[in-house]
């Protein structure tokens, strides 16, 4: 059984040999994918396209566009379901103690702040090496306890940039 949540609003979906039931009620459909990320889907003779605008796997959350109205869909299957019942669903959330420089640089810019809360993703600084401007992002939810560069400072390999708590 899988659980998904439609912008805010969550189905029970269950894949046996007689089919597929979502709330215990058959779900009949067909869906062909006409190329990476976009779908042809035909359901109560209706036909409706759709397209994959973000996925995050690890997470299981999905931004999905079907006839250009977005859905946030997040799924979760049995074992997610297992960990929410034994108080453990955020043991797969990663946090950050240290941001190091991937490459000797510059520092073009410096995005957050000491204290500021940083989520997965979120671009925390950028740096500068062989002419071009990387985009360094949060690995996982944290909060800056410290900032160790300055802007225009030139740094190294490994270097700390940015401490987490």
């Amino acid at each position: 059984m899988l659980k998904a949540t439609v912008n805010n609003q969550t189905f029970e979906i269950q894949s046996d040999k007689t089919g597929i039931s979502v709330n215990s009620q058959p779900f009949n459909w067909d869906m062909v994918e006409i190329k990476d990320g976009n779908f042809h889907i035909l359901y109560n003779n209706r036909s409706f396209n759709a397209e994959v605008l973000e996925a995050d796997y690890q997470t299981k959350s999905f931004l999905i566009q079907i006839n250009k109205n977005q859905y946030t869909v997040s799924v979760k299957d049995r074992f997610d379901m297992l960990l929410d019942q034994m108080g453990m669903s955020n043991a797969n959330t990663t946090k950050v103690n240290d941001l190091k420089a991937p490459m000797p640089g510059l520092i073009v810019d410096v995005k957050v702040q000491v204290g500021d809360s940083v989520k997965k993703g979120d671009t925390v600084l950028i740096l500068e090496a062989m002419k071009m401007e990387n985009v360094l992002k949060s690995a996982g939810d944290g909060k800056v306890k410290a900032i160790k560069v300055s802007a225009k400072q030139n740094v190294e390999k490994n270097q700390v940039l940015i401490e987490f708590e």
